[in-house]
């Protein structure tokens, strides 16, 4: 189902205007409902819950990412200083972007301490985060006991999230191309803006 257009969005309605293509876009862009309800709960940096709402106001006109990671993971640390130098440069240009932490830490404080640090919500720590992972078939190697052997990938990997279905729309695959994977974040497609 296509998102309804806001009526905000009708102030852009001319269309004589250069911009008038661009601007509807973006408004019918906004997440739809179907996408909303594809995410799990999530957690603040600090750990707490986010209600839905809160949820909604954070991701609004972002593009968004789940990152899966460990703090164990040298690969993963080593990647970090790169997305976050890539968040910043992307907020920059006027793209924003949010990056949803999907944890593979033994601990839920080893998750707060990595969120809180790179100032990212996160899926909570256990059944949530493992249902994500399932979900995208993306896991630790560390993991394989409890998760199986069916991974597409393991850590650090990326999956942006189509705004109307909440559907995975690309795959950055940090695990085997560092940071070179971010260059295939399709950061000028209005269906990754939620």
């Amino acid at each position: 189902m296509a998102p309804i257009v806001p009526l905000a969005c009708l102030a852009f309605v001319n269309a004589r205007t250069p911009l008038f293509h661009r601007n509807m876009s973006r408004c019918a862009a906004a997440a739809t409902s179907e996408a909303m309800a594809s995410l799990p709960s999530l957690n603040t940096s600090e750990g707490s819950a986010m209600n839905t709402e809160a949820l909604a106001d954070k991701l609004k006109g972002k593009r968004v990412a789940l990152y899966f990671a460990a703090g164990w993971c040298p690969m993963c640390t080593s990647f970090e200083s790169s997305l976050l130098k890539f968040r910043e440069a992307a907020v920059s240009s006027g793209k924003d972007v949010e990056i949803i932490y999907v944890p593979s830490d033994r601990s839920e404080a080893d998750v707060v301490k990595r969120t809180v640090a790179m100032d990212m919500c996160s899926v909570p720590f256990g059944e949530e985060a493992d249902a994500m992972k399932r979900r995208f078939k993306i896991w630790a190697g560390a993991e394989s006991m409890k998760l199986g052997t069916g991974r597409r990938s393991g850590v650090p990997a990326l999956v942006v999230l189509d705004s109307r279905t909440g559907e995975e729309m690309a795959f950055l695959p940090a695990e085997s191309q560092g940071a070179k994977a971010l260059s295939s974040w399709p950061l000028d497609n209005d269906d990754g803006l939620w």
